[in-house]
């Protein structure tokens, strides 16, 4: 790590300077927006590898930043971690259903920005590696080239959906998914799923888990997560 360019923006001057001293001591390349119209042409002409972002921005807001990126192809799947002061759940909540990546409130400590930042990239890196990979997880054994899941040595038969939304959730544990998020990684084709089918799916996983069930955990106001 420490290569890698990171697009902050922020319109507040001294809390830019502070993001890129911080960041730029630890390696990374810094790319610096002051407003989310500058923020969008830059992540366009040059792709950053990570963006920090602003949500209380003048004119283009930062959620809006934040939804244009992850509307655009060429930008998709850029990570974005939330910089703001605004705490509430709801606001976290509305991030994340766009496709924010994390988020730190203001005011907040630079080596937890810098550790955030680093374990976003890291998580991005090993989502790559890991589409194709077997996965072994607790008592689980999950090989999407197979399109097999098995449980404490027996096989499971899941549905394609099923499938996909275990798979999903077990190779990040402990990282928490937003319905909406999940829709958009388990949708193919031929299988549409709504938000609301989402609970019906994790239902429908849980009962085959059976003594397992409790792998995916609910968290009440978000989403689901796999077990860590």
């Amino acid at each position: 790590m420490g290569k890698e360019t990171i697009l902050v923006v922020d319109d507040e001057a001294d809390i830019l300077e502070l993001v890129r001293y911080n960041l730029g001591k630890e390696g990374f390349q810094v790319v610096l927006a002051a407003s989310g119209e500058e923020a969008l042409k830059s992540a366009r002409s040059q792709p950053p590898d990570l963006v920090v972002l602003d949500l209380m921005l003048p004119g283009v807001s930062g959620m809006d930043v934040a939804r244009l990126l992850k509307q655009d192809p060429k930008t998709a799947k850029i990570p974005v971690l939330m910089l703001t002061a605004k705490g509430e759940e709801a606001d976290v909540v509305a991030g994340l259903e766009i496709g924010a990546d994390d988020y730190v409130t203001k005011p907040f400590s630079p080596k937890v920005l810098v550790a955030r930042v680093r374990a976003v990239l890291r998580r991005n890196s090993q989502e790559e590696a890991s589409e194709t990979a077997a996965l072994r997880i607790h008592q689980l054994s999950i090989h999407p080239g197979r399109h097999e899941v098995a449980l404490d040595g027996a096989r499971l038969e899941l549905t394609s959906t099923e499938f996909r939304l275990l798979h999903f959730l077990a190779r990040r544990p402990g990282w928490v998914f937003t319905r909406s998020q999940i829709v958009d990684a388990v949708r193919g084709e031929d299988y549409p799923v709504t938000e609301r089918a989402v609970d019906v799916q994790v239902a429908g996983l849980r009962k085959k888990l059976g003594d397992f069930q409790d792998y995916i955990e609910t968290v009440r106001g978000v989403g689901y997560r796999f077990k860590e």
